[in-house]
């Protein structure tokens, strides 16, 4: 698109099914290859990939070409069914539905990269369930705590 300029920088969090922890170390670097890879293949620009056994952060620096959702149904639905196909986990490996998008300025990516880089610190002081609801009370986002990701019951 000429003479369109952007500068568009988003994370996005998203689960495992049921909360699970099914990422493994053995292998959650080369997923995060994968997901850069569907990142760059959509024209995008990845900035950083990190989480924990049953949820990512992504940092994306986004182009105008494509709906977050799109992305996201992207990202999710090859990242697994790479995953099945690699057999990287007994049984069927699914993401959550759903996902959170949040945005950030410029300015504010060498903090944000930080708090993604230091993931596993960070869980040892606060759930994933608490990160999600703050990120969504920091950003003034109103939910229903029924369609908030859900662990197993």
């Amino acid at each position: 698109m000429p003479n369109t300029y952007t500068q568009i920088h988003l994370q996005f969090v998203f689960a495992v099914q049921n909360r699970l922890s099914l990422i493994q170390n053995e292998w959650k670097d080369r997923l995060y290859q994968y997901i850069t890879g569907i990142v760059q293949n959509n024209k995008h620009k990845m900035i950083i990939i990190n989480g924990m056994p049953d949820h990512l952060h992504i940092v994306v620096g986004m182009r105008p070409t494509q709906s977050i959702a799109d992305l996201l149904q992207d990202i999710k639905w090859d990242s697994s069914r790479w995953i099945n196909k690699e057999k990287l986990v007994k049984g069927k490996f699914e993401w959550q539905e759903g996902y959170g998008a949040f945005s950030y300025s410029k300015s504010a990516l060498p903090k944000l990269i930080e708090y993604v880089k230091n993931q596993e610190t960070h869980h040892q002081k606060k759930s994933f369930m608490q990160e999600y609801r703050e990120f969504l009370d920091a950003f003034e986002i109103e939910y229903d705590e029924r369609y908030i990701f859900h662990e197993i019951e």
